[in-house]
């Protein structure tokens, strides 16, 4: 039995469930009875294989004598995790968390187990010690976000305002922190538009090109085109646009045979400078121009969202300075995180959580008096937005 409020305890709790995409093997039922013990409500929003959980917390009966809506705080995580990768090169199991040197090694320490220990036990700390609690509190997990995110947050989302009303601010426990705990927070993210290009061609013997149309030389300027574009200058608070080609294939592996087919596939990290019809539109041009025969397959998995500034990133800086003597940079740097399915229901939203140093990697690590110090953090943001109003 783990003690209340032992983050290390929880954290290793669920690290040892080999939480794989879309598995949760139990890490959302651990959580949930922690969650009940303080006063929260279980919902159950699964769907087929992923694992759906909602824990709300009403505010105390004495806090809702006052006038107007009583916000929610809602906590935004996953319980799963990436595949651990070949396991002869992990130092330790990686479903076996291990501390060296202070440090807390094991495939989720970092993303985002750590974080989702330190809000559960935030939580049970706060709600022990206090005799009443003004806020709405939330929690919704999914075991769907490092894989195709189909059934995951994306699924729930539209559900949100009929399960729980108006979510005022959603923190997300995405491993924002750069190089120390809490020296970085997430405002926003970029949007991801992904692309699949395939190029016919007509196969044939090396030593008769005529007899043959090579179609990875029809690809290969596409390509060089695609890489010299500058999409834009970014925005304040967004990088520039950016491009990476992923992957390139041919059909045939044979040294002495023209493919009779190339494809590449590639992915677009952009600012609210584009959308993504815009990008396509400026892609299928360079198509024309270099493979008009060819065609492209295109899946958007996220638009860019930008949180701006309100209670939650105040009490997140307030809090961090307090506590660390530094003030944290606001920044949409990074991949995607779930918060982009939360942000259009009109919440705040701002991600806080472990340094990044490691995630998806052999050895995932992270500090084990960092998990205590976000736990801290996390009990302070909830104090400090239990004094204030909901946006307007």
């Amino acid at each position: 039995m783990i003690p209340a409020g032992d983050v290390l305890g929880l954290t290793e709790a669920l690290v040892r469930r080999a939480s794989v995409t879309p598995r949760d093997e139990g890490c959302q039922a651990l959580i949930g009875e922690r969650l009940e013990s303080v006063g929260f409500r279980l919902h159950d929003l699964s769907r087929g294989a992923v694992s759906n959980l909602l824990a709300l917390r009403e505010a105390d009966a004495a806090s809702d004598a006052a006038t107007g809506p009583v916000p929610l705080l809602l906590f935004l995580g996953h319980t799963d995790v990436v595949p651990p990768g070949p396991l002869e090169q992990w130092q330790t199991p990686p479903f076996e968390p291990t501390h060296r040197n202070g440090m807390l090694h094991g495939r989720g320490t970092a993303d985002m187990k750590g974080s989702v220990a330190a809000w559960v036990t935030a939580c049970e700390r706060y709600l022990t010690a206090t005799s009443s609690c003004p806020l709405r509190l939330g929690v919704l997990l999914t075991s769907d976000e490092e894989g195709p995110a189909q059934d995951g947050i994306r699924a729930v989302a539209p559900a949100l305002p009929d399960l729980v009303g108006e979510v005022d601010w959603c923190l997300v426990g995405e491993p924002s922190s750069h190089q120390r705990i809490a020296d970085t927070i997430r405002v926003g993210r970029r949007g991801s538009l992904s692309g699949a290009i395939r190029v016919p061609g007509r196969q044939g013997h090396v030593a008769y090109p005529e007899q043959a149309d090579n179609p990875i030389h029809r690809l290969a300027p596409f390509l060089a085109a695609l890489g010299a574009e500058v999409w834009d200058a970014g925005t304040e608070l967004f990088p520039p646009t950016s491009l990476q080609i992923t992957g390139i294939d041919a059909d045939t592996d044979a040294g002495n045979v023209i493919p009779g087919g190339a494809s590449a596939r590639f992915n677009i990290r952009f600012s609210p400078a584009l959308d993504a019809e815009a990008i396509q539109r400026r892609i299928e041009a360079i198509r024309l121009a270099e493979a008009p025969a060819a065609s492209i397959d295109w899946h958007l998995s996220a638009e860019p969202f930008e949180s701006q500034p309100g209670p939650l990133r105040q009490a997140v800086e307030e809090e961090v300075a307090d506590c660390l003597g530094a003030s944290p940079h606001a920044n949409t740097a990074g991949g995607t995180s779930d918060g982009r399915f939360i942000a259009p229901l009109g919440a705040e939203v701002v991600e806080l959580g472990p340094v990044n140093a490691t995630i998806h990697q052999i050895d995932e690590r992270v500090a084990a008096a960092d998990l205590e110090t976000l736990t801290r953090l996390y009990e302070g943001i909830i104090k400090r937005l239990s004094s204030v109003s909901p946006p307007e």
